[in-house]
């Protein structure tokens, strides 16, 4: 595969992770805010309507942190889409942050992590302006040991 076709399917897996983190973050906010309205309204003691109340924050800030982290996302796949220099260090930080959602973030983390450290993402983000000089330096001659 080629940079651009690495890069292509990176930014194709963080559209597809945002995507998902917005149903999840969607899912959690409604769940919980829906069981906490339905403790609320059917609390019979004033500690059964204050734990219906925890549930409603809880599942809206939740929701609201996995929106955030989602809408992150997308940004950082759009940028790794048009291969802005902006877009490795992003790709990078998303990278090391999916590592943490076992099992498919932790793929796309590991995965991510290879192509924008590895020599093929650093020399196709350097042609998009950001600057790196890979180092070569030819191996030594044999027998320059003895």
């Amino acid at each position: 595969m080629t940079a651009q076709e690495h890069n292509r399917l990176l930014s194709i897996f963080f559209f597809i992770q945002g995507g998902l983190q917005i149903v999840v973050g969607l899912f959690i906010g409604i769940i919980y805010g829906g069981l906490g309205s339905i403790f609320m309204a059917s609390g019979r003691t004033e500690q059964d309507q204050m734990m219906g109340g925890l549930f409603v924050v809880l599942g809206v800030a939740i929701g609201i942190v996995l929106l955030v982290f989602a809408a992150f996302t997308l940004f950082t796949a759009n940028k790794v889409r048009k291969v802005q220099s902006a877009g490795r260090t992003l790709g990078i930080v998303i990278s090391i942050l999916s590592l943490f959602s076992f099992p498919l973030g932790t793929a796309l983390g590991v995965y991510g992590l290879w192509f924008l450290f590895g020599d093929i993402g650093k020399m196709l983000y350097a042609s998009a302006g950001e600057s790196y000089s890979p180092s070569y330096s030819p191996p030594p001659p044999p027998n320059s040991w003895q």
